[in-house]
């Protein structure tokens, strides 16, 4: 509807303003309420059937690093290092080889 009295259209508007206001008001209590919301430990149950064999992939990726390293530590030559972590795939891997390969640098400069 149209009104042609100024007052009443202010009044129209402060409470236009008004409802705007608790409409923002409610919005950032919404979203303070989500922010705050405590971390349910999600990984473990959203995934509940595949976590045993998470587990044991995992487990066998930890004795795969572990040969990695032994193997490591019998190379001297940082040409050899180099070529294998070229032909690394995973990060866990090239970061063996790198550390394998910085601790020769540092005996060759001692």
């Amino acid at each position: 509807e149209t009104t042609l009295d100024l007052a009443e259209r202010r009044r129209i508007r402060s409470a236009i303003r008004e409802l705007q206001r608790q409409e923002l008001e409610r919005d950032e209590e919404t979203l303070a309420s989500k922010r705050f919301r405590p971390e349910r430990s999600s990984h473990r149950q959203d995934d509940k059937e595949n976590w045993p064999q998470s587990q044991h992939l995992e487990e066998e990726q930890q004795a795969a690093l572990a040969a990695l390293s032994e193997q490591l530590e019998a190379i001297t030559s940082v040409e050899e290092l180099t070529k294998l972590l070229r032909a690394a795939g995973e990060y866990e891997e090239r970061k063996l080889i790198r550390a394998a390969i910085r601790k020769l640098r540092a005996e060759e400069i001692e």
